[in-house]
């Protein structure tokens, strides 16, 4: 890192407040000096221009080390705060960048418009998001020539390099960059490659239960879908091949089923390429959630152990940033690189360029492990939570699995109950989330909700837990009713 001058010519003591609301709690000192100088430069309390003081009467004026003040100066530089002059020192910027409020006790953004239990929902770490809206500064005012022409259909290759060097570090996924795509997210990923794969009515594996919304995608590009149960193990390859042997892809969520959260097991990874491979299939790994693993190291992924042969590996930023983002990829086996990329061109040409550079930042810079890093810590909590007050509020209606990864859980009804007690204590309750018989196409559904844990506060997350298990002894009381009336 570049070194940056930081003897200002003397002034008297900033006035910082390092407890406000505008501080966040257990933040590094380095952090927490970062937003107390953005606060007194914001609320006009230093002016553009003046010096800010060295780092060592800082250092002494705050009781925080020198390195932690050095650190909070390059960053007010880097976004736009302030300014050094080489041999004169630091000083506020003349023109003062627009700043969102930072939140109110509290580290994390959460998803607004978003109640309780819904799923698909983000916390982003204030810190990260902080270093998000600087790279997205950077690559603003370093506006190039790339964004005022087509660019190449699979993206930008820095992206594409920074993606290929996370999937070889977090998943054991080798691959060059030109087998990267980005997409704007899994099902765009999916009508993609689909549409360069197959033909029209070719049938298509689908987990039972499973996704329902890839379900449907599949089946409104033209392609039959064919559902395969799932069990303990994961899906069941016997069963597909006999309901569909001559079927030309598979769609899986193997290392973190959807939505039962089961791994599928080793030998039936292995079965499954098997059956890719003599079939002439292909298999579409939707590896979701992997990032967001809270006990033990995951299983490898299809692709790592297929040497992306067979397996087209899918993976979103969605909720690992956050979905706004709209990026999404895909790695590609190299037969197919030429017939996919083809297939993209002819959907939409190519994917913005705007944000490629800043995502790449933040993998590349270490601020995207950084922020999953603490964000998995929340959801932790937030799981932990949410499965205790549904199995203490619901004296034991319902039975509460604790997944080892991912960002919802199932809570169950006895198998006995019939789906429609969980749809009344659902929509008794007003509660987000899915029914789990919803996500079923074919095999008998079980009784139960699916519901999201991630980017809801937890005493919300409390207090919707606390409703619907209360609405849950209601529905199977009027039940107990009911059959004593018959």
């Amino acid at each position: 890192m570049r070194k940056i001058p930081t003897n200002s010519p003397t002034k008297p003591e900033l006035p910082l407040d390092l407890t406000g609301p505008h501080i966040t709690i257990g933040a590094s000192s380095a952090h927490r000096l970062y937003q107390a100088l953005c606060e007194t430069i914001v609320s006009g309390l230093v002016k553009p221009g003046e010096p800010l003081p060295p780092s060592r009467m800082l250092a002494k004026q705050t009781g925080f080390r020198r390195n932690a003040v050095v650190t909070a100066y390059e960053r007010l530089i880097a976004d736009g705060f302030a300014q050094a002059t080489v041999g004169s020192g630091t000083f506020v910027a003349a023109r003062i960048p627009a700043r969102a409020a930072a939140p109110k006790k509290k580290a994390i953004v959460e998803t607004p418009g978003q109640a309780a239990l819904a799923l698909g929902c983000t916390h982003i770490d204030e810190r990260a998001l902080q270093r998000f809206r600087a790279f997205v500064g950077r690559r603003m005012r370093a506006f190039g020539s790339e964004h005022l022409h087509y660019g190449d259909p699979r993206g930008s290759r820095e992206l594409r390099v920074a993606i290929a060097d996370h999937l070889l570090s977090a998943r054991g996924l080798r691959c060059d960059p030109d087998q990267i795509m980005l997409t704007s997210g899994t099902l765009h990923t999916l009508r993609i490659i689909l549409g360069a794969i197959l033909k029209a009515d070719d049938q298509v594996w689908c987990e039972d239960p499973g996704y329902p919304i890839a379900r449907r995608t599949i089946a409104q590009c033209g392609y039959r879908t064919v559902p395969i149960p799932v069990d303990a193990h994961g899906l069941q390859i016997a069963r597909g091949r006999t309901a569909a042997p001559s079927a030309r892809a598979a769609y899986v969520t193997p290392s973190h089923q959807f939505p039962l959260g089961v791994q599928m097991s080793m030998p039936r990874r292995l079965e499954l390429l098997d059956w890719a491979k003599q079939a002439g299939a292909f298999v579409l790994e939707d590896d979701y959630d992997s990032e967001f693993r809270y006990d033990g190291a995951p299983l490898m992924s299809l692709a790592g152990i297929d040497h992306l042969q067979r397996v087209i590996y899918m993976g979103t930023f969605a909720k690992t940033l956050f979905p706004g983002l709209r990026i999404g990829y895909c790695a590609l086996p190299e037969r197919l690189i030429g017939d996919v990329t083809a297939a993209r061109a002819a959907l939409d040409r190519f994917p913005g360029t705007l944000m490629e550079g800043a995502v790449a930042d933040m993998l590349n810079s270490g601020a995207f492990a950084a922020n999953l890093k603490r964000v998995r810590k929340l959801y932790r909590e937030a799981r932990d939570t949410l499965a205790e007050t549904l199995e203490a509020a619901s004296e034991g209606a319902l039975s509460v699995p604790v997944p080892s990864q991912g960002l919802h859980l199932v809570a169950r009804f006895d198998p006995s109950v019939a789906p429609a007690i969980a749809a009344e204590a659902k929509q008794a309750a007003g509660a987000e989330g899915w029914l789990l018989a919803d996500t079923y196409a074919r095999a008998r559904p079980l009784p139960g909700f699916v519901l999201g844990f991630s980017g809801h506060a937890v005493p919300r997350l409390v207090a919707a837990a606390e409703g619907l298990a209360r609405e849950a002894r209601a529905a199977l009381r009027s039940k107990g009713k009911s059959a004593r009336r018959a």
